[in-house]
């Protein structure tokens, strides 16, 4: 393990290739995000694969949501304590281990399995952030920072139309061959590319009640969210898990609180920057992924209802490409702006901008390019407002902490997608139409979620403006 080192005595290791570091770690999360779209093209299909119902294999994507949501704060702070170079390469391992797991997978469990393993390389980007914060000049750090964030939404836009293809054309298991194949070579290219790193501070011990306590707390938490509708909102499997959730989260926040090296510095994260930061990702997830789940369906339902468009999922996914591309393209922008006027005005601008296309969506609905453009608006603002964030979060939190920060604002855009996931479905269940043998969403609920989406990002806006504006440098080499 490396000796520790302050942060006075911070240098960029030598014989770092900025362009080469920038172009690795961005490809590296978006892989990682791959994973999470990866096998929404056979969602249809996963019943008769499996051999098993439609509700047993929606655990399938539930499974790499909690293994996600519990590995990404541990992952971060073992990069804090032992090195990010060292967790960036032990993450992929379970990247390849889960595909390969998935590819030979012929029934629920081993399915279900190799999923929560994929789950658990979440913490890549996070990882890959602060990594850039300790290698990278100050004049390239906010925009690289930029891409790398926005690389999760990226992955996750660009994966849909390439996941359609290889599921239309080819084998169902050549998805996850070929996922397992990318993991190789983001392993090869992070061992290549990315230098070790020091670590700044003392390292302790590695908290493990924490980290099994805080892991019980999302589970418990992310179930309620995600199987609520499904089980029953007031049912006592539901209410159970919310009450566990609430009185173990408690609990941990006690233990965290007595630690002298806890797995979340909950002292740090309750400074103001930090609190509002983590709020106002919870509120952007909620925006950002409320588009996701409404522009897809508007797309494939037929046309006979009067407002659906009748694309085929490939289609689907072809036309929603280009808003993974704009991300792409306004990330760089976004971090310019970040470096030039701060990232919290970057926030702001971001927030705003997801709320026009949300905004727009109430003229711009009823027809394909429409919805591109609606898309587009919106994942430009999300570039901005994911690239500013962990910029916010690495300027209020000491350089010993920077992985573990990132890692716990991950986890609160996760939170919100979430959040999202359970009111946009229940906003759809509740205004539906009965079409044909089957009920649908309406018209009307779907622009009802629109109008909640374009809400929310004005929350998120409002919670920007009340963020501290830093005092310190936003250059690298600032004492944390």
């Amino acid at each position: 393990m490396s000796s520790a080192v302050t942060a006075e005595a911070r240098s960029a290791p030598p014989g770092v290739r900025p362009g080469a570091l920038v172009a690795v770690l961005a490809f590296t999360g978006i892989t990682s995000a791959l994973t999470q779209t990866l096998v929404v093209p056979l969602i249809a299909d996963l019943p008769s694969i499996l051999n098993t119902t439609s509700a047993n294999a929606s655990w399938v994507i539930t499974a790499t949501l909690l293994a996600a949501a519990v590995a990404t704060p541990v992952t971060g702070r073992l990069g804090d304590m032992y090195g990010k170079r060292r967790m960036l390469l032990l993450c992929t391992l379970p990247l390849i281990l889960g595909s390969v797991v998935c590819a030979l997978s012929s029934s629920l469990v081993p399915m279900i399995a190799g999923r929560a393993i994929q789950g658990l390389a979440a913490g890549l980007i996070p990882l890959g952030i602060s990594a850039m914060k300790d290698l990278l000049p100050p004049e390239r750090l906010n925009s690289s920072i930029a891409l790398m964030s926005a690389s999760l939404g990226i992955g996750g836009l660009l994966g849909l139309p390439l996941a359609a293809i290889v599921a239309q054309n080819a084998n169902w298991r050549v998805l996850f061959w070929v996922v397992a194949v990318l993991g190789v070579v983001v392993f090869g290219l992070l061992w290549r590319v990315v230098p070790t790193i020091p670590i700044y501070g003392e390292s302790g011990r590695f908290d493990i009640v924490g980290a099994i306590g805080l892991g019980t707390a999302l589970v418990c938490l992310l179930l309620t969210v995600s199987k609520g509708a499904t089980w029953g909102w007031t049912s006592t499997m539901t209410l159970d898990l919310f009450a566990a959730a609430v009185i173990v989260l408690l609990l941990w926040g006690w233990w965290e609180l007595r630690r002298t090296d806890p797995l979340v510095d909950l002292r740090v994260t309750a400074r103001r920057p930090v609190l509002l930061t983590n709020a106002a990702s919870i509120v952007v997830g909620f925006a950002m992924y409320a588009q996701s789940l409404i522009v897809p369906q508007l797309l494939q339902l037929p046309a006979q209802t009067g407002y659906g468009l009748g694309q085929s999922m490939l289609a689907m996914g072809l036309w929603m490409a280009p808003a993974g591309l704009v991300m792409m393209a306004v990330s760089p922008i976004g971090g310019k702006l970040s470096s030039a006027r701060g990232p919290k005005i970057t926030l702001f601008i971001g927030c705003l901008i997801i709320a026009v296309g949300y905004g727009s969506s109430m003229l711009l609905m009823g027809s394909t390019w429409g919805l591109v453009i609606v898309t587009c608006i919106g994942t430009a603002g999300v570039g901005f407002a994911y690239g500013a964030m962990p910029a916010l979060i690495m300027s209020a939190v000491p350089q010993s902490e920077t992985a573990s920060a990132n890692s716990v604002n991950t986890l609160m855009r996760s939170v919100g997608t979430s959040v999202a996931a359970a009111v946009v479905g229940l906003v759809l269940s509740q205004m539906s139409m009965q079409f044909g043998e089957h009920s649908v969403p309406s018209e009307a609920g779907f622009r009802t979620g629109m109008l909640i989406g374009c809400g929310v990002a004005l929350v998120a806006a409002a919670i920007t403006l009340a963020i501290p504006t830093a005092q310190r440098s936003h250059s690298p080499m600032a004492k944390a």
